[in-house]
């Protein structure tokens, strides 16, 4: 079992405690990023929207991002694979 180690970090104002097996650095970085999300939304929202709502907000478009990105990975993969495909048929074709 990993020692987990508690880093505090700072989100839209908030202090929070983390127990985290994970790089302090790299903890740090992830709540900086989800900080800078809020306040992003925060900015272009209207000045009536709680907290809450902005967090909703937040993780909606940090998941956009993460799917968008995930979608781009597995097209490409595929590509990949396609391209691998037809070189390795092109190879068979010369050899035989």
């Amino acid at each position: 079992m990993e020692d987990k180690q508690l880093v505090k970090v700072w989100i839209f104002g908030q202090e929070y405690a983390l127990r985290a097996s994970s790089n302090e650095d790299y903890i740090r970085e992830v709540a900086s990023y989800v900080d800078e999300k809020m306040k992003e939304i925060q900015e272009s929202a209207p000045s009536s929207i709680n907290a809450t709502k902005i967090a909703i907000l937040a993780a909606l478009n940090i998941s956009d991002e993460l799917l968008s990105y995930k979608r781009g990975e597995y097209a490409f993969k595929e590509q990949v694979e396609t391209k691998i495909k037809s070189l390795i048929e092109r190879i068979d074709e010369v050899i035989d």
